[in-house]
């Protein structure tokens, strides 16, 4: 008789203390190397409070593929890398968004950024250093060659022009001009979509996935990648600080296109109500092993912050 599994809140907070966890270890420690200041800028960057949804989506999308075979134990230590290093990706992205020169912002999970805690160069030095330890730590999993070679492009091409750097050049481009939705929306597949997009699929390529589920992980994250950034351009007009914990209105203050400001809230609703029902019919022919990315859909939709 095989054990119930946990409640999604329970799975959902032992991954990320599980990943907080995994981070605290490979993250340097300001006492024991130099440059200490360096290394505590890099870990108030990354070791704050934080969801940690593109490391869930990771160990989700793996839990639905893993049936494809390999030791438990080696999958187990590779997803934890490939989620410690999809958080890095993320950290350097926020600590270089919240720089003067792109959003300027103060505030970032209910925290002085990191800019405003430690000074915009040191600041700018923290994100760079995190970019090549995410690459590092991919490059040690204990999997096939060709699965980690596969996993270093994936993350690669995510986080660079094609994907989050690019959306974010074409979102600075774009302060004070109009988009269309087909424009608005490449620009955020790019920005925001492509890292959790990376996210899912990197989860099953640890595990081995299948063409076919390859194929669903594909769809789905696709249309969470949308999801999220329509959920975001909604809260920065509905939500306020405290419960953000980042600085609301900041997208309207820049004179940013949004889809709140290309939509309306009302349809800007529908779409992501829309963008919910793809993303979870993407996943039946998974079945049961998708659970967690089932209710992962959820959570990113209803998320408040």
């Amino acid at each position: 008789m095989t054990s119930a599994l946990p409640e999604f809140e329970d799975w959902l907070r032992a991954t990320v203390e599980r990943t907080t966890s995994v981070l605290d270890e490979l993250l340097p420690d300001p006492g024991d190397s130099d440059p200490a200041h360096l290394h505590a800028a890099m870990r108030y960057a990354v070791l704050g409070p934080g969801k940690r949804v593109r490391a869930a989506l990771v160990m989700a999308a793996g839990e639905a593929s893993r049936s494809a075979g390999g030791p438990p134990d080696v999958l187990d230590v590779a997803l934890d890398n490939a989620a410690a290093a999809v958080e890095l990706v993320h950290a350097y992205s926020l600590v270089h968004d919240d720089l003067p020169c792109m959003d300027d912002d103060d505030l970032r999970r209910g925290q002085p950024t990191v800019h405003r805690r430690y000074g915009e160069a040191l600041a700018m030095l923290a994100g760079d250093a995190l970019q090549p330890l995410a690459f590092d730590c991919l490059a040690q999993m204990p999997i096939a060659p060709a699965l980690v070679v596969q996993a270093v492009q994936l993350l690669a091409r995510a986080a660079g022009s094609d994907g989050m750097v690019g959306g974010q050049a074409v979102d600075c481009a774009h302060a004070g001009r109009t988009m269309s939705m087909a424009a608005l929306q490449q620009m955020h597949r790019m920005k925001t979509g492509a890292l959790l997009e990376a996210s899912v699929l990197l989860g099953g390529v640890v595990a081995g996935a299948s063409s076919t589920v390859r194929t669903g992980l594909e769809a789905y994250a696709l249309a969470m990648g949308l999801a999220f950034q329509v959920v975001d351009d909604i809260l920065d007009v509905t939500g306020d600080a405290g419960t953000l914990g980042k600085t609301p209105g900041k997208d309207a203050a820049h004179d940013k296109p949004t889809y709140v400001s290309t939509l309306g809230l009302d349809d800007s609703r529908d779409l992501l109500a829309s963008l919910h029902e793809q993303a979870k019919t993407a996943l039946l022919p998974l079945g049961p092993s998708a659970r967690r990315l089932h209710e992962l859909s959820d959570f990113i939709i209803g998320r408040s912050s």
